[in-house]
């Protein structure tokens, strides 16, 4: 009997290097999983950027994926977040279709959803609405019967809520990486503590 497939975060700290987003996707790719998202950004170190990722899988596979991600040479942490008590934001761009007559129904919907308008034109209104992922399918689904024009969405990005003993999202489900990342101890100078990444 196959193992039930469900959607998994994960959080990858990974050094700020051309191709290291294409190795990351690629592995998840090469083990069939389904990517249904993926933000990249700059992280609080400099020359460290953080990606949330959200894949489709058995719980398993997932986490032998995770392990295979923290063995690339680029990345600095991984963390499997999923079962976290976590805050979870998606931005959307709605462009959705107005006219004289419809637009004063679709401004009550938008600040129904605490969402606003950020561009008007004489046909459409460009709306942006952030908050958690069923949020967004809301205002989404209620603005689709005007005609959607284009729809833009960041995906997920995730931290694990402050704990009083001060844990942080890096910190959840990860393998700790005592002699540095891949095991190369000369990245993390010696008075380096866990969270302190030195000569990156």
């Amino acid at each position: 009997m196959n193992a039930p497939s469900m959607q998994h975060t994960i959080i990858a700290l990974v050094q700020d290097r051309p191709g290291v987003l294409t190795r990351l996707a690629s592995l998840f790719r090469r083990r069939g999983f389904n990517i249904a998202s993926l933000a990249v950004g700059a992280s609080e170190e400099a020359g460290l950027s953080r990606l949330t990722f959200v894949v489709t899988g058995d719980q398993y596979t997932v986490e032998q994926a995770t392990r295979h991600l923290e063995k690339l040479i680029d990345v600095v942490r991984v963390s499997n977040i999923s079962n976290e008590d976590v805050v979870a934001r998606e931005l959307a761009l709605i462009k959705v279709r107005a006219t004289p007559s419809n637009r004063s129904e679709i401004l009550e919907m938008v600040n129904l959803f605490r969402a606003k308008v950020v561009d008007v034109g004489t046909r459409s209104l460009v709306v942006e609405i952030t908050g958690e992922e069923d949020k967004v399918d809301a205002l989404y689904d209620l603005l689709r019967p005007f005609g959607i024009l284009e729809l833009m969405r960041t995906g997920r990005v995730a931290m694990v809520r402050g704990k009083s003993m001060g844990r942080v999202s890096d910190d959840v489900g990860a393998e700790p990486l005592a002699a540095g990342w891949n095991g190369a101890a000369a990245h993390r100078g010696a008075g380096a503590v866990p969270g302190h990444y030195e000569g990156v």
